[in-house]
């Protein structure tokens, strides 16, 4: 079993909260009203610059030259794949890139991303990675689960192109270099001890990434 995998077996509420959040479930099904998504993405490109400074607290974090390519891979995912992909969705709205980074954070978003970066500030760099296995690998897991016959089979479905992103093979395999990371920080730094305070950590970081959803759906109508 791998460490992503354990961390969730001691959280099952939590993962659950997150994963198959009502928000999860409607864009799958394509009943996601349209300003909630927009809301969502908008706050998410936000939400994605505050991860890449997370990524970069990783490359300062990191001990190895294995942990440093690790932190760049995780900012590119980023820099080079999901706030293009947040652009492109948003110009369909005329929601220009100044106009995104010029609405204030949520704080929804504020206490997702900062509780992560603080968990970096404090902690080592598996307590980081632990934080941010929530957003790197459940949205990997999510994907998958949204689009269990490919992403042709999606057709006409309103919300493909998010879906497809993250059920593509190379975000699964970005997912996958997350996973495998996490188990090498495992070997390095888990103590006999550390585990319970690590499945804390996850639970926590799930429970805000469910927050995170919630905002979206709490969005009243323009």
């Amino acid at each position: 079993m791998t460490l992503f995998e354990r961390l969730k077996a001691a959280a099952p509420d939590a993962w659950r909260s997150y994963v198959a959040h009502p928000f999860v479930a409607a864009m799958g099904d394509g009943s996601l009203p349209e300003h909630a998504f927009r809301r969502y993405l908008v706050q998410d490109y936000l939400f994605l610059i505050q991860f890449a400074r997370a990524n970069a607290l990783a490359a300062y974090k990191s001990r190895t030259l294995a942990d440093l390519r690790a932190a760049k891979a995780g900012l590119s995912a980023i820099v080079d794949m999901e706030l293009d992909l947040h652009l492109r969705l948003c110009a369909r709205w005329g929601l220009s890139p100044a106009r995104i980074e010029a609405t204030p954070e949520h704080r929804a978003t504020v206490a997702y991303t900062r509780f992560v970066l603080d968990c970096g500030m404090s902690g080592d760099l598996l307590d980081l990675h632990v934080a941010l296995a929530p957003c790197v690998l459940g949205y990997a897991e999510i994907g998958r689960a949204l689009a269990p016959a490919g992403v042709e089979a999606l057709h006409a479905h309103p919300y493909r192109e998010w879906i497809g992103e993250y059920a593509s093979d190379a975000y699964q395999d970005v997912a996958a270099a997350a996973s495998r990371h996490l188990d090498d920080l495992g070997a390095r730094y888990l103590g006999a001890n550390r585990f319970d305070e690590l499945a804390a950590l996850f639970a926590k970081a799930s429970r805000l990434e469910a927050d995170f959803w919630q905002m979206a759906l709490d969005a009243s109508e323009p």
